[in-house]
């Protein structure tokens, strides 16, 4: 049991459960017509008694597939969600009271969500919300220039948002999420969409973030670039169970003990041979894609250089959703 408060701990989630009540409908017409007049309800358990602590100023990765509970535990830490039973806390606040001195002590970026007005400049949002959170107006000139300089988004503050790329808008919420420096950061994909120059912008702007102000960091991502190089513990779920919660390292030796290279082939040429390269996933001609022991990449990415006719080729990470498929598989021994 966890419910004593500890000092020394950022945010405590003990036993978590979060429950929704959905209406379930016939299909077809028939069925949208009866739905209209009584419905049958069932109760989905998006959480399901999830413990764990983060320490003031960790950098933890919190990874599972699509519907495992990720965005629906930050919405409850954040107090958007009130949960349905276990125990919560941030910072020796209640989330879910709403408090101005806790709101004013955190911050929840979501990539796929929009906080900034749509047809105005983000300084518009800025200014927002430099009065919602009461800073000083030394304090948020001091803030917005920091980070303006740091996020290089200084001849966009005053451009409509409709008009900024999806990079940068993203550079603009966390911009007007930060202005208030937050010590507990809820990050939820905040690398989605962007590419790949924007997402290594992003993440050496979170982790200068997180090392200057010693910020407590609660990081989703399906990016596997995102989590090794700024997570050095990770937290899996799946179905609103917490499956793995320890070292990044622990879990890619585990899990991650390959490599991809995917290759665009320019002809036909001795495509039988490709076999000696490595495990073959998928061969459809001019594209193969290839598994290899990751101490082996360098030396299959060159045998197919040199012996084949190879107009392209890329060296990615195994699939998040790969490792976690084997966690489900049972072969995480706890």
């Amino acid at each position: 049991m966890l419910y004593t408060t500890a000092m020394d701990k950022a945010i405590i989630v003990d036993r978590l459960v979060k429950s929704f009540e959905v209406s379930q409908k016939e299909p077809g017409l028939t069925g949208a017509i009866k739905s209209l007049f009584s419905s049958k309800k069932k109760t989905v358990r998006a959480l399901r008694e999830i413990s764990f602590t983060i320490q003031p100023g960790e950098l933890v990765g919190f990874i599972g597939p699509n519907g495992a509970g990720k965005t629906t535990t930050l919405k409850t830490l954040s107090g958007l969600l009130y949960p349905t039973s276990g125990f919560i806390e941030v910072l020796e606040h209640n989330p879910w009271e709403r408090k101005p001195e806790f709101l004013k002590q955190i911050a929840l970026v979501m990539g796929q969500k929009n906080q900034l007005w749509w047809d105005l400049p983000a300084i518009e949002t800025f200014e927002l919300n430099r009065a919602i959170y009461e800073i000083p107006t030394k304090n948020y000139n001091d803030n917005l220039k920091e980070l303006v300089d740091l996020l290089e988004i200084g001849k966009l503050i005053n451009t409509p948002v409709r008009k900024l790329s999806l990079g940068q808008r993203m550079r603009m919420e966390l911009t007007a999420a930060l202005l208030h420096k937050p010590k507990v950061l809820f990050l939820d994909e905040p690398t989605i969409g962007l590419d790949i120059i924007g997402q290594q912008k992003m993440r050496d702007f979170i982790y200068d973030y997180n090392r200057k102000y010693n910020a407590t960091i609660l990081l989703t991502s399906h990016n596997m670039d995102d989590l090794s190089n700024l997570a050095r513990r990770v937290i899996v779920i799946d179905a609103g169970q917490l499956l793995f919660d320890g070292a990044f390292e622990e879990l890619i030796a585990k899990f991650a003990k390959e490599k991809i290279i995917k290759a665009t082939l320019g002809r036909e040429d001795n495509i039988k041979g490709l076999e000696s390269i490595g495990k073959i996933r998928k061969l459809s001609f001019p594209e193969v894609i290839i598994s290899v022991p990751r101490e082996a990449t360098a030396v299959a990415a060159a045998e197919l250089l040199q012996n084949f006719p190879v107009e392209d080729l890329t060296i990615e990470e195994v699939p998040i959703e790969d490792i976690i498929r084997k966690v489900f598989r049972g072969e995480l021994k706890k």
